[in-house]
């Protein structure tokens, strides 16, 4: 069995209109929301053999956040094709993963991650909020497999649960 976290990235600021999209940082809202929900993955004991981002600033502060709760102690992957991804780019990555890895977390952006959600395991979310978590499990012990209707959504949370 193999089982993918989608995460969105943290609340970003908006407040540089001199930075560029991929620069932002964190607000204030994503530097308290990230790190509640890495608190809400360490306390459900959630653990990740390899944690993927892209390398936006505001995805991979996240990444790191989260890892850090959860007391990973890996190297974080960036990848530079999940920023401005789709599903079938992100779909491609997953394919790609190393069949020993058996729980996978993916950090990166919306459309993308609400849409990636919804194909592979037909859950209905609309819209995923920022620093939301989708957990998807699949029946199988190979990342190739991973595709439409392959997947079941078993976790969803985000921080506005926990206020």
């Amino acid at each position: 069995m193999k089982r993918l976290y989608i995460i969105r990235h943290a609340k970003s600021s908006w407040g540089d209109s001199n930075l560029k999209d991929f620069d932002r940082p964190l607000n204030k809202r994503g530097s308290t929301d990230a790190p509640l929900m890495g608190e809400v993955l360490r306390t459900a004991k959630v653990e990740a053999d390899l944690i993927i981002s892209s390398p936006a600033k505001r995805a991979i502060t996240t990444a790191k956040i989260i890892a850090e709760a959860i007391d990973y102690k890996k190297a974080i992957e960036d990848k530079k094709e999940v920023y401005g991804a789709d599903t079938q780019i992100m779909l491609n990555v997953v394919n790609q993963i190393d069949n020993k890895i058996k729980t996978l977390f993916i950090f990166g952006h919306n459309p993308t991650f609400t849409y990636f959600a919804e194909m592979l395991s037909e859950v209905n979310i609309g819209n995923l909020p920022t620093t939301g978590i989708v957990g998807i499990e699949f029946d199988f012990d190979d990342w190739a497999l991973v595709s439409s209707n392959t997947g079941n959504c078993f976790y969803y949370d985000y921080p506005k649960n926990h206020k």
